[in-house]
């Protein structure tokens, strides 16, 4: 019976993180800026490749806020999160995968980054996934993706 909750465990903090990734865009789209940094610890870090790290969920939910992605709401745009390989150590779990940032042009929606990215999270004691570091990446013309 023991393995069995095991198990049962494991899948549910597979389903908790997959989850909370997914959420990532639509809170993005809408501007949940302090909805989105709640998906960090209160000492996480966002590491945003060409734009910098913010660290704490204030320079988190500043991100949202900014003007650059506010501009980019108002063009339309969507961010869509590919499913992510989950790896999960006791307490702590990474996650890698792509994201891909969409926005309107002329009409038409187009890839406007395209990322790696690596999620670093862990279980609280309250059993809550968080994120402890995000890196996203942007891939560059030429690159392999990796």
């Amino acid at each position: 019976m023991a393995d069995i909750e095991k198990r049962l465990e494991r899948l549910e903090d597979r389903a908790n993180i997959a989850d909370l990734i997914a959420s990532y865009g639509p809170l993005a789209d809408r501007g949940a800026a302090h909805e989105l940094a709640a998906l960090w610890t209160e000492d996480g870090e966002y590491h945003v490749g060409g734009f910098g790290i913010a660290r704490g969920r204030e320079e988190i939910a500043a991100l949202i806020t900014s003007r650059t992605h506010q501009d980019l709401m108002k063009q339309g745009c969507a961010h869509v999160l590919s499913p992510h390989t989950i790896v999960i150590d006791g307490s702590s779990a990474v996650a890698t995968g792509y994201s891909t940032v969409y926005r309107t042009q002329d009409y038409c929606l187009e890839a406007w980054r395209v990322s790696r990215n690596r999620w670093e999270l862990e279980r609280g004691n309250d059993g809550k996934w968080l994120v402890t570091r995000r890196i996203n990446s942007p891939i560059t013309p030429g690159e392999a993706a990796s």
